[in-house]
């Protein structure tokens, strides 16, 4: 699969295959690539060569019937920060066809139902963060692209949304991580890019920390 910029490739060379119900954790340096790869799996961008299939479905041409099925936590939250936490997930519930109960049984997941009509703009990192995770999983998705998913939480907040998005979660997942033993821990598949090519690919049993830290190198 490869995805451009321009004339500058951000990809290319990907290819791998992710059973259901498995964790492919991707490590590499900034601009390696990983966000890209985490938005062509999303929807939100178009390879320019190559077959790319998720879920079962071609994109670009049946990204219709992915969205759906698809909870993307980016390196941004994706939330509207003048509007409260439960706004915004009113907002997506309605995206998907989902009720109120549904919207106030996640608040409650992520310890937020007391903070709730509080504007975005107002909370704490660590606090957005745990709305853009009950806003990833509202719709009950299939797979999980998670950049960083950690990002700004404390232990607690961790364990907080761990079932939700950790492995726990029973969801196929593919994370992007600098996070060597973290990551490693998570993961049933490696996935190493540089420079938008791939470096490393192997089950995570067959990778050291001292392997992914060569990525940064």
């Amino acid at each position: 699969m490869v995805r451009r910029y321009g004339e500058r490739e951000a990809l290319s060379g990907v290819g791998l295959s992710l059973p259901a119900g498995r964790t492919l954790v991707v490590f590499g340096p900034n601009g390696a690539g990983k966000t890209t790869l985490l938005r062509v799996l999303a929807t939100l961008l178009r390879p320019h060569s190559g077959r790319v299939s998720v879920l079962g479905s071609e994109l670009p041409d049946a990204a219709w019937e992915v969205r759906g099925r698809v909870g993307l936590l980016a390196h941004e939250p994706l939330l509207y920060r003048e509007l409260s936490a439960v706004q915004n997930l009113r907002y997506h519930a309605r995206l998907h066809g989902l009720d109120e109960e549904r919207v106030q049984e996640m608040l409650e997941a992520v310890a937020l139902h007391g903070r709730s009509d509080e504007p975005i703009r107002t909370l704490s990192r660590g606090m957005v963060q745990r709305v853009a995770v009950a806003r990833a999983v509202l719709h009950d998705p299939e797979l999980l692209l998670l950049d960083e998913p950690y990002a700004n939480l404390d232990p607690a907040a961790v364990e907080l949304v761990s079932p939700l998005i950790g492995p726990r979660s029973g969801r196929t997942r593919v994370v992007c991580s600098h996070d060597p033993g973290g990551g490693l821990s998570e993961a049933d598949l490696v996935l190493g890019l540089r420079g938008g090519r791939p470096e490393l690919l192997a089950e995570a049993r067959e990778v050291s920390s001292e392997r992914i830290a060569e990525l940064y190198r």
